[in-house]
């Protein structure tokens, strides 16, 4: 028989028992709710994370990948690029760059910057780079953060923009010059032909090697205003240029008419051979047939200048991804030294000897390019030849043969 005392014993264990279960199932509650707010809060930074449009990476002292997110994958198109070396990937190197951001961050313990220049699918591309410690106890070693943020439209688009306000400023300056030489030029040119005009008698009074000596002053006087007011001409043009007519166009028909504006010069150079690669079905571009034949006239003069004695000029166009036309002119001539391949738009640069150009055209070439929403660009190997890139956006469907 159960005394008293026991029962009350046993009612108490199971009321403890109870209140046991009652706290045990207020902490798996609670224990659920933290799940479920750090799920939240894992969710969010995910969504964090996913929104940036930064390379992201986290890596080891060894600079060997922890994790990365989405935009790196993409980049490298790698969905398991943890465990590598990201020295492997960006520089295709088996060795650490020392200057390395992620370095100087981890012996500072500070945030450090930089900018670096990688080869990633065949183009050159620019990154800003931020490298920031990441450090914890519980880890067996120190880890870096490392963002790297892609500028390169933002610094060509910057270029660019340098580039037009160049431009717009030395076509003031050629402006400028052009009005003040004009006018003493016109002077000189009309006193010379008043003393030409005054020969005949001149040489009735003077002796006659005198007076042939006049004759052959005035004529080098005026041949050399008739080149000055070229030049002139040449100055007012391109700090003026003419509004553009823009009709839909074939730049194959554009080519080949302007070869022919050529062909006289072409013949005479022996050992000269033009390679004609013409794109079949090219959509049509819109543009002013005048200017961009001015275009390719130029370029094709400069690469006849490049070239001494034989040598090779393949003229191609192509049609790339639908967006716009590429028209490319090669050559085998003496090529460009790296030095100045970043001034060759510049107006008034120039490599050909004195007296063989002023340096407009290329820089007229660039504006038309420009005007018609285009690109040009160039490439090119000393002793080797050089490459000119023009490329125009396309604005129809139609196609033509």
């Amino acid at each position: 028989m159960v005394q008293p005392t026991d029962l009350q014993d046993l009612i108490g264990i199971e009321h403890s028992k109870l209140g046991f279960f009652q706290e045990l199932r207020q902490k798996v509650e609670e224990l659920k709710e933290s799940n479920k707010r750090s799920e939240e809060q894992r969710r969010e930074i995910a969504a964090i994370l996913d929104g940036i449009t930064d390379v992201m990476m986290v890596l080891s002292e060894n600079l060997r990948i922890i994790s990365v997110n989405h935009v790196f994958r993409h980049l490298f198109d790698d969905p398991h690029p943890e465990g590598k070396f990201c020295y492997e990937l960006f520089r295709h190197e088996n060795h650490p760059c020392q200057e390395c951001p992620a370095f100087r961050s981890l012996a500072t313990n500070s945030v450090c910057r930089d900018t670096a220049i990688f080869k990633l699918k065949g183009r050159n591309r620019q990154f800003e780079m931020v490298a920031s410690p990441l450090k914890n106890p519980e880890w067996p070693e120190h880890r870096v953060l490392i963002f790297k943020r892609d500028v390169t439209l933002e610094k060509e688009y910057q270029a660019k923009y340098y580039q037009v306000e160049k431009m717009a400023t030395m076509g003031m300056l050629a402006a400028g010059v052009a009005h003040e030489v004009n006018n003493p030029m016109a002077a000189i040119r009309g006193f010379a032909e008043g003393l030409q005009r005054r020969l005949p008698r001149i040489e009735g009074v003077v002796e006659s090697e005198l007076a042939q000596d006049f004759r052959e002053y005035t004529d080098i006087i005026l041949k050399e205003c008739h080149r000055c007011q070229k030049i002139i001409q040449t100055l007012l043009t391109f700090s003026r240029p003419v509004s553009a007519a823009f009709s839909p166009l074939a730049l194959n028909k554009i080519v080949t008419d302007t070869l022919r504006l050529v062909d006289h010069h072409l013949r005479r150079r022996n050992g000269l051979k033009i390679h004609l690669l013409l794109a079949d079905e090219l959509p049509l571009i819109y543009g002013d047939e005048s200017q961009l034949k001015q275009v390719i006239l130029n370029l094709l003069v400069n690469a006849l200048d490049a070239i001494q004695g034989e040598g090779a000029i393949q003229i191609k166009t192509s049609c790339v991804e639908e967006e716009e036309v590429c028209l490319c002119i090669e050559d085998t001539g003496c090529g460009i030294p790296p030095e100045n391949l970043d001034k060759m738009f510049e107006p008034f640069f120039t490599t050909k000897p004195v007296g063989k150009g002023i340096g407009i055209g290329l820089a007229s070439c660039y504006n038309i390019v420009q005007e018609h929403g285009g690109d040009i660009s160039v490439t090119s190997e000393v002793c080797k030849g050089s490459r000119f890139t023009v490329c125009l956006p396309l604005n129809s469907n139609v196609r033509i043969s």
